[in-house]
């Protein structure tokens, strides 16, 4: 039983930023801006945040210190992903040469500036913040093994985000109004709608999030950043295609997902996994090959949003 727990807890890990980063890029999708951009964004919200906590770790701690570098990651999140909106709706680039732009230039960032304030291009720092057992809910049977024990404050941040999203996206004129522009912008403009402050809201929504999903993605797994995320923007990518742009159907994909990303990080502790004998690149191919073929039969159903990635010209009808 304490097997089932610890894969739980795992999958928990790797599910969380990838829901977190998949619901960023539905809300800039649903308004038309393709963000591919989301790896680079990942990278820049944890690169910033994890300074944060490394500078601040003398002084701070625990579940304020990570409260406030959520905060951080989001900033910068919004601030980095504001290039991609103005280059996409703005200047009407081509959306996946700017983000793939700004996927190329983070890491390269991210590394400069490390070695510059400290030497290295790792940036470590003291994790305080696993919640051993929470107050009272820990002790409820299975239930609180499962969601209450060793745990992050981040998962119930990933989940509240989730309950948001959904709320904002299917029960407020915000969300009507973000789902028209990415559907038939000319539309939305007729009746009054600015598409361009909309596509904006959607992108640094988008920055927001990714930007949150960085740092959820370092905290629970290591206690150093070095300039990567793991792919884990694209794998979110493909979470947001499986899930069909909506929110609760991105969920179940990003459980899956995570669950393959806990095979292949966690086999040797499984002991059915571990006794068959297979080579360790297999279980670590294991998300990709499953991204591949997920892909493969999700994408000719695809429900994109029918404007996305074609540039707004409010003057064109």
């Amino acid at each position: 039983m304490n097997i089932v727990f610890s894969i739980f807890q795992q999958t928990m890990f790797f599910t969380i930023p990838l829901l977190i980063v998949a619901l960023g890029g539905m809300f800039s999708e649903r308004s038309g801006i393709i963000n591919i951009a989301l790896e680079g964004i990942m990278i820049m919200g944890a690169f910033v945040s994890i300074l944060f906590i490394n500078q601040t770790q003398g002084f701070l701690s625990g579940q304020t210190q990570l409260i406030l570098a959520v905060l951080v990651a989001a900033a910068a999140g919004m601030l980095f992903s504001l290039f991609h909106a103005f280059a996409s709706i703005n200047m009407k680039a081509d959306q996946t040469i700017s983000g793939t732009a700004l996927n190329l230039f983070a890491p390269a960032f991210a590394i400069f500036f490390a070695r510059i304030l400290q030497g290295v291009q790792q940036i470590q720092f003291t994790n305080t913040f696993r919640i051993e057992s929470v107050p009272g809910l820990g002790s409820i049977p299975v239930i609180g093994n499962l969601f209450f024990k060793n745990t992050y404050i981040t998962t119930y941040i990933g989940f509240l985000i989730l309950i948001v999203s959904t709320v904002v996206l299917y029960k407020t004129k915000f969300g009507l109004r973000l789902r028209a522009c990415g559907e038939h912008p000319q539309a939305a403009d007729s009746v009054g709608i600015n598409v361009y402050k909309m596509q904006y809201a959607g992108v640094l929504i988008s920055g927001a999030l990714g930007g949150i999903g960085g740092l959820v993605f370092v905290v629970p797994t290591s206690t150093n950043f070095n300039a990567t995320v793991a792919g884990y923007g694209f794998l979110a990518l493909a979470v947001l295609i499986f899930g069909q742009w909506h929110p609760i159907r991105i969920l179940f994909a990003s459980v899956f997902f995570g669950l393959m990303k806990t095979i292949a990080a966690s086999y040797s502790g499984i002991p059915i996994l571990a006794s068959l004998g297979v080579p360790s690149y297999i279980y670590k191919m294991i998300p990709y090959i499953m991204t591949l073929i997920v892909l493969v039969f999700t994408s000719k159903n695809s429900q994109a949003p029918r404007a996305e990635g074609i540039p707004y010209d409010k003057g064109a009808r």
